[in-house]
């Protein structure tokens, strides 16, 4: 019986959720399915992620808007004859176009969240050309209920919408043994309180927020730290304005044991689809202070696994901060509330068996 094939269009393949959802899904994807990732600039370091046998095509994009490279898009997939191309985010638009141009007409076409070039999906010729290319899209999937009510009621894309909560590992994220490890690492004492966020380094994710509010925790708790884990074009600005006790460690391949060593996690962004990182945090056993943002009150659930703030207030983030970290034993309540609910809610299985189940009924309807 011949597999089906699915072509993953996105722009890279560098560090961020996006990359690792996809990642998660074809390491644990069903064998009646082959998958290919085409990129349209090139590959990136989440490629680490994938199976050793994935096929990683790079198409190197030019900046702008090409035809030729439509042109390129189009001949590329009519080659590789996929079942079922599935696109993501603004820069899957050139996908659906090419996928069409190809003769392709099995498209999925996912949505994970926005950029600071468009912070709420609003921009008024985006959702116009959304609109338009709808009608070559077979079914769309979402990371969130906020996603998916945008694409329903405000793009009005008028196709199937399939809203699929991210995956996580709950055995790799889990509370136990590193923290020691990961301390003596920066000269830190196992008293000493210590916080951190994890994410991309990028305008979207407002860390500037939370250097500030870190400021005035330490007002109160000099001896506490703020651990910075992740990279991108945003370092060096961001480096220049984070103040005392903020300790930058780049992408680094042990998250797992740095989040053990946290009391606390932290997330300022601007806006989310369904953050990885929150749910890591929370299947490790630590709290998360998190934006009332997109899809973040779909995971933490307020004053009890986690406590939810205004957006770009380093008042009501330092407040909350110190609330947690002046009392330890809420942070083990929530904490423990925290991986509950993951296991309940966010298993890895149930993630890929939905969206195989799209590209069960997507494949169905074009034969």
């Amino acid at each position: 019986m011949s597999k089906t094939r699915i072509v993953h269009i996105i722009y890279s393949f560098e560090t961020g959720g996006l990359e690792k959802g996809i990642a998660t899904l074809v390491t644990s994807a069903s064998p009646e399915f082959e998958h290919v990732i085409f990129c349209l600039t090139t590959s990136g370091k989440s490629e680490s992620l994938l199976p050793p046998n994935t096929q990683i095509i790079e198409l190197y994009k030019p900046p702008g808007n090409s035809p030729f490279f439509l042109l390129k898009l189009s001949r590329v997939l009519k080659n590789l004859r996929p079942d079922i191309v599935h696109t993501r985010n603004w820069s899957g638009m050139d996908g659906i176009i090419a996928a069409r141009m190809a003769g392709i007409r099995a498209v999925v076409h996912g949505e994970h969240g926005w950029g600071m070039e468009d912070p709420q999906g609003l921009h008024p010729k985006r959702v116009l050309i959304r609109r338009f290319l709808s009608r070559w899209v077979s079914e769309y999937t979402c990371v969130s209920k906020q996603i998916e009510n945008w694409l329903c009621n405000d793009v009005r894309v008028g196709k199937p919408v399939s809203q699929i909560y991210n995956g996580v590992d709950s055995e790799k994220y889990c509370p136990g043994n590193g923290r020691d490890r990961i301390r003596s690492e920066f000269g830190l004492a196992a008293d000493i309180p210590l916080v951190g966020v994890v994410g991309r380094l990028d305008p979207i994710k407002d860390h500037p927020t939370l250097f500030r509010a870190f400021e005035a925790v330490r007002t109160v708790l000099p001896e506490a730290r703020l651990l910075v884990v992740g990279d991108g074009p945003e370092r060096k600005r961001l480096e220049s304005r984070a103040g005392d006790g903020v300790i930058f460690l780049g992408n680094r391949s042990d998250v797992p044991e740095i989040l053990r060593a946290l009391d606390l996690f932290v997330l300022p962004s601007l806006n989310e689809g369904i953050s990885n990182t929150i749910l890591e945090a929370m299947a490790t056993g630590i709290p998360v202070v998190a934006t009332r943002m997109g899809g973040n009150p779909e995971l933490v659930e307020d004053n009890h696994t986690g406590i939810l703030v205004r957006p770009s207030d380093p008042s009501a983030l330092s407040n909350a901060i110190l609330h947690y970290l002046e009392n330890p034993d809420l942070i083990r309540r929530h904490g423990e509330a925290g991986r509950v609910r993951v296991n309940k809610s966010f298993s890895i299985p149930s993630m890929v068996r939905s969206y195989e189940a799209v590209y069960r009924c997507v494949a169905k309807q074009i034969r």
